[in-house]
């Protein structure tokens, strides 16, 4: 799947709004409110990153099958894919 920006920016408002009453009252600071921010981001970020998908063609330069009484060597392709964790 595709990187979702969309949802990277959604998730980043969130965290913002999500402070608006951190004024000082009921005991919610501003430094409470930076580490609310700072933790909902990196929470937002690796969402994000581990939505990529990795795409990758593998080339190798010999390649060895084994069939009942011989074997077979020779060049190969193919491709992979995965996501990040």
């Amino acid at each position: 799947m595709a990187l979702n920006k969309p949802g990277l920016e959604a998730a980043i408002v969130a965290a913002f709004n999500g402070v608006k009453d951190y004024d000082g009252t009921a005991g919610k600071t501003q430094a409470d409110a930076i580490n609310k921010i700072s933790a909902d981001i990196a929470t937002a970020v690796d969402t994000f990153v581990k939505t990529a998908t990795v795409n990758t063609t593998v080339t190798v330069t010999s390649v060895t099958a084994v069939t009942p009484g011989a074997g077979v060597s020779g060049p190969g392709a193919g491709t992979g894919s995965g996501t990040l964790s």
